[in-house]
């Protein structure tokens, strides 16, 4: 019986051991929770926000009237809106580009109801593009319904190639994203790109906020680093080219090591096994289960 005691104690050590360790991973709703309603809409940020996550990853552009709005493309992709008169949009036709549109032409166009072939999971709701201060203001209130705080990452999708084309230049499209989020904590904010030139803004007029590197591709993270130039809070590579030795790595040098975009069960627990910091996800709530199933 004794023996039998001291078996249950420490099992009941190892669950406490893993429940503690996955409270301290920070799930992140890939914008929102693309896997199971619209991407960067309301209604998958409020479901994300119900799931249990600590953090909403998003994407943010900037209209022609200088709105911030949230939408991973910086124009209106035919995969999942129509235009602003209800018609369809051929693959690859890039001509509603957002800069060139004021939001009250980009809100008109019908997001969430087209089919989308990657997640057969997703409900299909029509959702307009949101201003990333709405988005900001309905979660704070949810948070609170909710007892809980919420952190946002908010990726800038910029591209040197695209400047004045398709966005402002570093300095101006960091400063209408910040003229946005300074009205809150700036610890409850990531800011992250794959642009360096925008981080290095940041870097340089907003030390207040955390960057995450994103990274698609890298020859290794070493590299990618000197490129940016200076340590970064968090490295975020696609979920193909990390390993245990480059996490250990990273975090021997005080980086948290974020990879995207994890949607099979297995490789969150081989994550979260090798020591990750948090998970980009469309699918919040398998990541979740992860801790109730243990």
């Amino acid at each position: 019986m004794a023996n039998n005691n001291v078996h249950l104690n420490w099992l009941v050590v190892l669950l406490l051991s893993f429940n503690s360790a996955f409270s301290q991973i920070d799930i992140q709703g890939h914008r929102g929770a693309r896997g199971l309603l619209p991407e960067n809409s309301i209604p998958g940020f409020q479901k994300a926000l119900e799931l249990g996550v600590n953090t909403i990853e998003l994407d943010v552009v900037i209209t022609k009237d200088n709105k911030v709005v949230v939408s991973h493309e910086p124009w209106i992709s035919g995969k999942i809106c129509k235009d602003p008169k209800g018609n369809a949009i051929k693959e690859n036709d890039w001509s509603f580009n957002i800069f060139q549109m004021k939001y009250a032409e980009v809100k008109k166009c019908q997001c969430g109801t087209i089919k989308h072939p990657d997640f057969p999971e997703q409900i299909k709701i029509p959702v307009e593009k949101p201003l990333l201060w709405d988005v900001i203001k309905i979660i704070e209130q949810e948070a609170r319904k909710y007892k809980k705080e919420i952190k946002y990452n908010i990726e800038i999708k910029s591209d040197p190639k695209g400047v004045d084309l398709y966005h402002p230049n570093p300095h101006r499209f960091s400063f209408l994203v910040y003229q946005v989020i300074q009205k809150i904590d700036p610890d409850k904010v990531i800011i992250q790109s794959f642009d360096v030139t925008i981080l290095q803004e940041w870097k340089k007029s907003y030390p207040q906020y955390k960057l995450a590197f994103l990274v698609e591709n890298p020859p290794s993270w070493k590299e990618s680093i000197q490129k940016l130039g200076f340590n970064p809070d968090i490295y975020s590579p696609n979920q193909d080219f990390i390993s245990a030795r480059s996490i250990q790595e990273l975090h021997q040098i005080r980086i948290k090591v974020i990879p995207w975009t994890v949607n099979e069960i297995e490789k969150m627990q081989q994550f979260i096994d090798w020591g990750i910091d948090g998970l980009i996800t469309d699918y919040p709530d398998r990541a979740l289960s992860l801790n109730n199933s243990h």
